[in-house]
């Protein structure tokens, strides 16, 4: 699929584009450049800007925001260290950010978000909240697919699948944000690490971060998917209030608020 998607000859990439975007219903309006004569391959397609304005960003410097298009998996709060997969299944945070304790524990008693991006979404991930973007770790594993009946059926889902973990320092403390890799997911890129290519086995990888990482302002890009997957948001304890329509299943837009920040004493 990497490589399908990153075929240039235009007969072949347009077909694509064409399709996808009338089996998908691909609201074609809001996409900043022609389609499909001004990207190059399907995948610059999958990966497309969107014109100025079409997700405004809430400037309430107490919204926390949706740092994507997609369908809430499950949202609330982390129990002791686990988090809610699915009725019935967990999993921990130890496992998912696969990192020291100490890390982990920074998120106890926390709250999480979990999004699922389906193939027609806008698939560029953006910041939730104003911070600085402190480490970020590649974690190589499986490549399940993330849709609704897999993320039901196979437990641990999101600690086996591979991910790319981004960790920032903010107001409200500690913010971690989680690319899923998933089925026919070819790579993951941010401006900061440059495009991640999947690894089946190996260790976890502290990338090397390049560019200005201070500054990084709520709406601002994070990083894409190259094909579909899941992002994961976890705050620490006491940081933050969802709002009460965020439910399983509830369809969200990049920029629009998921929630309201504790203001802290400082």
């Amino acid at each position: 699929m990497y490589h399908l998607a990153r075929i240039r000859a235009p007969f072949f990439k347009n077909f694509l584009i064409r399709n996808f975007s009338r089996w998908y219903k691909v609201d074609l309006d809001e996409v900043a450049l022609r389609t499909p004569l001004d990207f190059p391959t399907f995948n610059d397609f999958f990966i497309r800007e969107l014109v100025a304005g079409a997700r405004p960003v809430d400037d309430d410097p107490l919204a926390i925001v949706s740092p994507v298009d997609g369908s809430v998996s499950q949202a609330g709060r982390i129990e002791q260290s686990q988090l809610l997969q699915a009725k019935g299944i967990g999993y921990s945070l130890d496992d998912l950010l696969a990192v020291n304790l100490e890390t982990a524990k920074d998120f106890s008693n926390g709250n999480f978000a979990t999004i699922y991006l389906a193939p027609h979404d806008y698939h560029r991930v953006h910041m939730p909240i104003d911070g600085e973007l402190v480490a970020a770790h590649y974690v190589p594993g499986d490549l399940f697919s993330v849709n609704e009946a897999t993320v039901a059926g196979v437990p641990g889902l999101f600690r086996r699948n591979e991910r790319l973990n981004l960790h920032f320092d903010t107001a409200i403390g500690p913010v971690a944000l989680i690319f899923v890799g998933a089925l026919n997911v070819g790579s993951i890129s941010t401006p900061w690490t440059g495009e991640i290519r999947p690894q089946k086995r190996g260790v976890v990888e502290t990338q090397v971060l390049t560019g200005a990482t201070t500054g990084i302002r709520k709406g601002a890009l994070l990083g894409w998917f190259n094909m579909g997957s899941t992002v994961i948001l976890l705050l620490p304890k006491d940081a933050v209030t969802w709002r009460e329509t965020l439910d399983p299943g509830t369809r969200l837009r990049m920029g629009e608020r998921i929630g309201a920040l504790h203001e802290r004493n400082s």
